[in-house]
């Protein structure tokens, strides 16, 4: 499945999709994450994303705000989010996302990948598209700026499988090579990592060339 964004397409049949009518320019997909956000007078909240497209998104949130007032939010499996509140809903808000064009174009791959791996088995979610790299040996950064060598096992646009004798914990966030990503298992001959970002397929095996 891909996220489409054009106002006049069809709708697709699937159950994540919202109803066919949508006079939103962005085709929205229902998803719920768990996040938090920070107000313009940068003070934080938690919050549950509802539904989200390229174009803006709806937040359960703890505490009101503003119409037109400028919101940052994270969520773990999408990074920052930047925009401003178009509407007030009872029990939330809903933000029009202030983005460039790469940055669109990098969050409609983002929740494809995430859509589409909901969909699959657990024992088939690791299978997205790995590749063993032409150049294995990469640099590992840890916490306090202590860097190792590795070797890339194996390698896709969303992870890595990384042959280390580093064992940072679950959870931790790391460097490699230049792309920053989380610890997510640790295996036999090292740990398995999430990027952060999905990667462009072309820039990534020039990458790892």
């Amino acid at each position: 499945m891909s996220l489409q964004t054009a106002a006049n397409t069809p709708p697709l049949g699937s159950s994540l999709l919202r109803a066919p009518i949508d006079r939103r320019r962005h085709r929205r997909v229902d998803l719920t994450l768990l996040g938090r956000f920070m107000r313009a007078n940068k003070e934080e909240y938690p919050c549950k994303l509802r539904d989200i497209s390229v174009g803006g998104a709806a937040l359960i949130a703890p505490v009101e705000v503003e119409v037109g007032e400028r919101i940052v939010t994270y969520f773990d499996q999408l990074g920052g989010l930047e925009g401003s509140v178009t509407r007030i809903f009872d029990g939330g808000f809903a933000i029009a996302f202030v983005a460039t064009r790469h940055k669109r174009e990098k969050l409609a791959a983002l929740l494809t990948w995430i859509i589409n791996r909901a969909e699959l088995k657990p024992e088939d979610q690791r299978q997205h598209e790995r590749v063993v790299p032409a150049r294995s040996e990469s640099m590992l950064q840890l916490d306090e700026g202590i860097a190792v060598a590795c070797r890339v096992l194996d390698i896709s646009i969303s992870g890595a499988s990384v042959g280390t004798e580093a064992r940072p914990e679950i959870g931790a966030e790391i460097v490699l090579g230049k792309l920053r990503a989380v610890v997510v298992r640790h295996h036999r001959d090292g740990i398995g990592v999430r990027f952060k970002d999905i990667q462009n397929p072309a820039a990534l095996r020039k990458h790892f060339e």
